[in-house]
């Protein structure tokens, strides 16, 4: 049975993959650009396990393109950006450069011919997404993002299908809670910088926001109110290790997350993510990662009450991750069954958002 991939923090964390191929070896071919964060692997992975072929990679600093070959040896280490983006040959490029970076990047690749497939958060600030929307509508072209914490996690899937299956009745409410482990050490100086990651809410929270967005199936909505706070980190002060935020949606539903970098070394996982979906008829709740105090219990723990039922289900190796091969089908069949760029956008938005409206926490000497 398939698990995840033992990672020490979320930046190296890669599910094994499940391949599900939609095209045959060939028939859609992508290269990997921008090696700053290790979500590429997972990118990658999920694209190859739906089909996709990997022809090149390129960053400009020769060790991750070197150390990205080693461990996808079928790809070509490219001379320049421009060697990738200029074969005709290449239909997707997926990239996890430097957050401020990425809607830089994404401009180029659209511009090239070519869809965009980034890590999240997908941008930093609203002039970029003003500046993605443009592009988007200029070129045709696709910007879609990794929210890997429902996109590539077993538990978030199956959630899907059971509300789409009306198990729980109309959702109306979605609490997410995103602990991740620091390792502050083996992080790169760019990750302390919030002009370039973008703060706790806008990076990591992006991944919450989106879940409510999905799960409420709304369109838009607003911050009703935000917080980050940077408790434990004096000197990294660029660092916010705390952020929550409320989020209103404008079906009348609403949404509450909690993302931290306080996951304690102990633990078995790099973060105990978890999510409670409420809804008239039941509730649902997700341990994603692990099973606390059951350290050989693994991932993808579910929990499903309703009308009719109290159920546990243990879904690792079961689901797969169906979004990769419907974005493969989506870039060569021009449609938006993986996800609408509208809520990949939106997603971003509210992020930033959360994060520009956020009340700062953190103590100050003196202050009572």
């Amino acid at each position: 049975m398939a698990n995840f991939t033992p990672a020490a923090d979320g930046g190296t964390y890669a599910p094994d993959p499940i391949p599900n191929p939609v095209v045959k070896p060939g028939e859609f071919v992508f290269v990997a650009i921008g090696l700053d964060h290790g979500h590429i692997y997972g990118q990658t992975e999920g694209l190859i396990g739906a089909g996709a072929t990997l022809k090149w990679v390129y960053d400009p600093d020769p060790q991750k393109a070197q150390a990205f070959a080693e461990k996808f040896p079928q790809v070509q280490i490219a001379r320049s950006e421009a060697e990738a983006l200029d074969d005709p040959a290449v239909q997707l490029v997926a990239g996890a450069a430097v957050t401020s970076d990425r809607c830089a990047l994404g401009i180029r690749v659209m511009e090239a011919g070519k869809d965009y497939f980034t890590d999240k958060a997908p941008l930093t600030t609203l002039e970029q997404l003003s500046q993605a929307r443009a592009a988007v509508a200029k070129t045709g072209k696709k910007y879609a993002v990794y929210y890997s914490e429902r996109l590539h996690v077993e538990t978030a899937v199956f959630a899907s299908q059971l509300i789409a299956q009306g198990a729980i009745g109309k959702v109306v409410q979605v609490i997410g809670t995103g602990p991740h482990r620091l390792n502050a050490k083996s992080r790169p100086d760019w990750f302390f910088e919030k002009d370039k990651y973008g703060g706790i809410l806008c990076d990591i929270g992006s991944h919450q926001i989106e879940q409510i967005l999905h799960y409420t199936d709304a369109k838009d909505g607003f911050v009703g109110r935000s917080q980050i706070a940077n408790y434990n980190n004096p000197d990294h002060l660029g660092l916010d290790d705390f952020g929550d935020a409320m989020i209103v949606l404008d079906n009348g539903t609403s949404g509450y997350f909690r993302c931290d970098w306080f996951t304690p070394d102990g633990l078995q996982s790099w973060g105990d993510g978890r999510s409670i979906i409420l809804g008239t008829e039941g509730f649902i709740e997700q341990r994603k990662y692990m099973q606390l105090g059951h350290k050989g219990g693994g991932s993808g723990h579910l929990y499903l009450s309703n009308g009719d039922t109290e159920e546990y289900y243990q879904v690792a190796g079961k689901v797969g991750y169906p979004y990769f091969g419907e974005l493969v089908l989506d870039c060569l069949n021009r449609t938006e069954n993986a996800m609408t760029q509208e809520h990949a956008f939106k997603a971003a938005e509210l992020s930033v958002k959360a994060q520009l409206e956020a009340v700062d926490l953190t103590p100050v000497p003196g202050r009572k």
